[in-house]
């Protein structure tokens, strides 16, 4: 069995509106990446479109499976102090719309904890190389709230 491994990382703040709404956790490109050996978050995306700046386009969210398999999906996710009531987090297939429309899974809504706001996540689902995948996450305060340091991580098992 193979296994192919895509691990995201960002450490640089990133502001969530107070609009109720998921949004896409955005990521860097190049050296700043963790690891993506199979190259399943490329800038030059497999539908042809390129991303140009990762902080602003969603499309850096995206992790695109470079084969079809057994997808165990994990991601951490830390949120600077506020006032929220809840504080929410899911994974998405095509989150948007470029494939099959968006299908969100491993959806969380949480209260905050005493200390830092600090989660993690893990689910498993089965992917494909033309439905890309992307970590979504969304709050409750009336005013806009950065995400800190976010983790998105897809390891994707195989026969071949």
């Amino acid at each position: 069995m193979a296994v192919r491994i895509c691990s995201l990382i960002v450490d640089m703040p990133q502001l969530v509106p107070a609009d109720g709404r998921y949004h896409v956790v955005r990521f860097p490109y190049g050296r700043e990446e963790s690891h993506d050996p199979d190259n399943m978050h490329p800038a030059r995306q497999p539908d042809g479109y390129t991303v140009g700046k990762w902080r602003s386009d969603d499309r850096s969210g995206l992790i695109w499976p470079s084969v079809d398999g057994w997808g165990a999906l994990t991601a951490m996710v830390q949120w600077e102090k506020g006032n929220y009531t809840e504080l929410r987090d899911r994974f998405s297939r095509d989150p948007l719309g470029l494939s099959t429309g968006a299908d969100s899974t491993a959806t969380d809504h949480r209260a905050p904890s005493p200390g830092m706001q600090c989660f993690t996540k893990h689910h498993e689902i089965f992917v494909h190389p033309d439905v890309p995948l992307a970590l979504m996450v969304a709050h409750d305060d009336r005013t806009a709230r950065r995400l800190v340091f976010a983790e998105f991580k897809l390891a994707v098992h195989t026969t071949t």
